[in-house]
Order: C-alpha cells, then structure tokens, then sequence
C-alpha cells in the first residue's frame, strides 16, 4: 500500500526540475498521510511529522514556495496517467462523456487581503476565501466512480472575483471540450454564460422559477403583435397574493428507480426569455424530474436532445467532482491554511485538491482495508486509506526514480542569513 501510494505520487513530480520534483514529493506524501491533521494546518511541523530533517523541510518548504512549477503540469501528468490505464473507464451516455465544472472554496475569514470571496451557507454571506475552478472527466475504477481533473484554475490575479473565475474556467474547457463530451455543472451558472463562453452541448441545474420561451411567435389575435415567443413555466409558483400555474410539457413520462417512482416533464425547443424568435437562437430542453426521494424537483436544461435516463445519469455523474474538494479539505486536513504570501495561498489549495484526487483514485486501485472490526461493510473511499496512511513516515528505504534526488549546487560563494538580505556595498 505505502509503495504503491509512493510510485503514483513519483509519477507526478518526476518531470519536475531536480530537487523541486523531490521536495514536491515530500510535500504531497504529508497531505496524503493527513499530517496536516494533528499539526492544525500548520506546513513545517507536518513536514517533520512524517520524519523529515531540518533540511529536508526546508527544501520541501523551498519548492512550494520558490519552485518553478505549476499546477496545470502536475494536473496534466496525473489525468494522462489515470486515463492511460487499462482499467479506467470513462462514462458515455448515448456517446457523450460527462465533464463536470465547479467552483470550490477555502475558507480564510482571518486573512488580510484575502483576493476573494465566496457565499458561506452557514454564515449567509460572503465570507474571505480562496477559490478555485476544478474540472474534471468522470469516468470508474473497480466500480469505484471519480472525476479526474483536467483544470484546476485560479483567480485572476487583477480580478479575482468568482464571476470572472468562472468565465476564465468556461473559457478554457471550452478549447480543450472534444466532440463527445458536454459540459454538466451545477445550480448557480445561467444558461447565458454558458451560450456566452461557446460551450454548445452541457447539462445544467436551474432555478426552481426558471422560465423560458418558445422560439416562435404565438398566434396573433388581438391587439400588438406579439414579439417574442410564448414564456413557458416549468413549475408553478406564487407572485404576491397570485399562483402562476405551470406551463402543460410536451413530453410526460413515469420512471422507476430502486422501487421509486419519478415523474418527469419534457418542453423542447426553447430559448432564453431576452431572446426574440430566430432560427439562429440556440435552443434547449428543459426536465423536470420529481423524485420522492428529495423535497424540490429537479429543473435541469440541455442542449442536446437526450433521453430523460441520458439527462438524469449525467446529472447525477457531476456528483464525484465533489469528492475531490471533500478529500483534500477534511480527509487531508487543508481545511485549515496558515500560508499567507500571495502565492502560497493559491498552491497549497491547488496542491490539496490535487492531493485529494490522488487519495480517491489511490484508494479505488488498492485492496478493500477496514477502518477496524466494527468495519464490517468496508469500501475503497478516501478516508480509509488516509487513515491507513496516517503516522507513517516518508518510506525512505524505497528506491526512487534516478530524477527524483536532491540538487548538489555549489553555495559555499553565497551569502547566507541575514547577509544575503542587506544590500551589496557599491
């Protein structure tokens, strides 16, 4: 288990310059073992939790912070890997690849100048955080479903609100998105940025008082002619003392799921309310699937013509991309952050949700470990391996690749301490 969870994180780091790559290592072997967990968050006594030297702390603390890296290299190392497998198996729909979009957040309300911020549920506002984009195929391993990251993306360094965040990251799926795959992401992005960012096929959650048009004109009888086509109401909701009733579907339909009976409602061919009725509008589908098994319904637009099973299983496959924010906060402990430069605070969340999506697809490939005894129903998820990991130093008795080593440079001719801060004498 330990050389297995070593030989993948070597994978990633071995393209690096000499001596970063080593240093990165040792920095990720911390966050996968949970170190940070017992350390609060804090980087240099995690670092010596798993056995480092003074030394070797501070060149792992050099390479985050100085190395000449970037997360976009690392994340492509590791989604070529993954996806290389014989065992990977990417998830298809009627031939299209979900790529789920998100945006996640840590949270640092005590930092100064923090360059962000994000809507915290429990505190009902904006809260200082730190966020970043993540997308990510979806795909399975040993029946296990993860998403791999393509993108982790941060803020822009002159803008970083998550509005721009969020066109930056539609932006950049859209040049890498191939012919099969479409785009799913979550409640909170409107169809016009989607439209707005070129990304022709995607699956998205609406609002519940969403509403749409037809792109035709209705029926003129009386009055000004209409120009725009006839508003379509998926649900039903109250405007001050009135009920707005539901438009009628084109399409009904009653599906069975584990013994659950869901009711779902079809309108096709529809454009945004601010558009007038043109061929060249593009158009979507619009469901809306009532399951007992949740207190609101479903409102999710395509704009692919899909089956309502097609629709509803690429949904529910945008639901591993937030495995991978879960494992790199609790399970690995970034949930706390003590970095406060204005680049460390973008790595170490970038490298913690790298280093969760290593502990997910880690845990999936190995042996079923039980927590304990009581585990008697034991599956291959993030923590258990985490909790297999955790306390074990860095195995410095394996072999490593020849690259992974530290750099021998010659530094008896430069100034050390404080003497390489004060100025040359002219």
């Amino acid at each position: 288990m330990i050389n297995h969870t070593l030989l993948v994180l070597c994978t990633v780091v071995e393209g690096l310059p000499v001596g970063t790559n080593l240093g990165l290592l040792h920095l990720l072997w911390m966050l996968v073992s949970g170190s940070l967990l017992p350390n609060r968050g804090a980087l240099f006594p995690a670092l010596k939790g798993i056995g480092l030297s003074d030394e070797a702390t501070r060149r792992a603390w050099g390479a985050f912070r100085y190395g000449v890296w970037r997360i976009a290299g690392l994340v492509g190392l590791w989604y070529g890997y993954v996806t290389a497998l014989p065992d990977w198996q990417r998830h298809r729909y009627e031939g299209y690849v979900p790529l789920t979009v998100d945006v996640t957040a840590f949270w640092r309300p005590t930092l100064k100048d923090c360059p962000s911020q994000h809507y915290h549920p429990a505190a009902q506002r904006a809260v200082p955080a730190v966020i970043i984009g993540l997308a990510g195929e979806v795909g399975e391993v040993n029946g296990q479903r993860l998403a791999v990251p393509r993108l982790i993306e941060r803020v822009h360094p002159k803008d970083p609100r998550e509005a721009r965040l969020w066109e930056e990251l539609l932006r950049h799926v859209q040049k890498t998105l191939a012919d099969d795959e479409i785009v799913v992401v979550d409640a909170g992005m409107k169809i016009q940025a989607l439209q707005n960012a070129g990304i022709e096929r995607y699956v998205v959650r609406l609002a519940t008082n969403a509403t749409a048009r037809r792109n035709e004109l209705p029926p003129h009888t009386r009055g000004r002619k209409p120009t725009y086509g006839a508003r379509v109401r998926p649900l039903p909701r109250r405007y001050k003392t009135k009920t707005l009733t539901a438009t009628e579907p084109d399409e009904r339909a009653t599906w069975s799921i584990d013994g659950r009976l869901i009711q779902v409602s079809i309108w096709r061919e529809l454009v945004l309310p601010t558009h007038k009725p043109n061929a060249a509008n593009p158009t979507f589908d619009i469901y809306i699937f009532v399951d007992p098994l949740f207190k609101t319904p479903w409102v999710l637009a395509t704009s692919v013509p899909l089956t309502f099973e097609s629709v509803h299983a690429l949904y529910t496959d945008r639901w591993p991309v937030e495995q991978i924010p879960l494992s790199a906060k609790q399970m690995v402990g970034a949930h706390r952050q003590f970095v406060h430069h204005a680049e460390t605070i973008q790595r170490l969340p970038e490298l913690a949700l790298l280093a969760g999506s290593l502990l997910s697809f880690v845990a999936a490939t190995l042996p079923i470990t039980p927590t304990g005894f009581w585990d008697r129903r034991p599956t291959r998820t993030p923590g258990r391996l985490r909790r297999a990991l955790f306390g074990q130093p860095f195995p410095k008795d394996t072999p490593l690749p020849e690259q992974l080593r530290e750099k021998h440079s010659v530094t008896a001719h430069l100034p050390k301490g404080n003497a390489a801060r004060l100025p040359r004498a002219a």
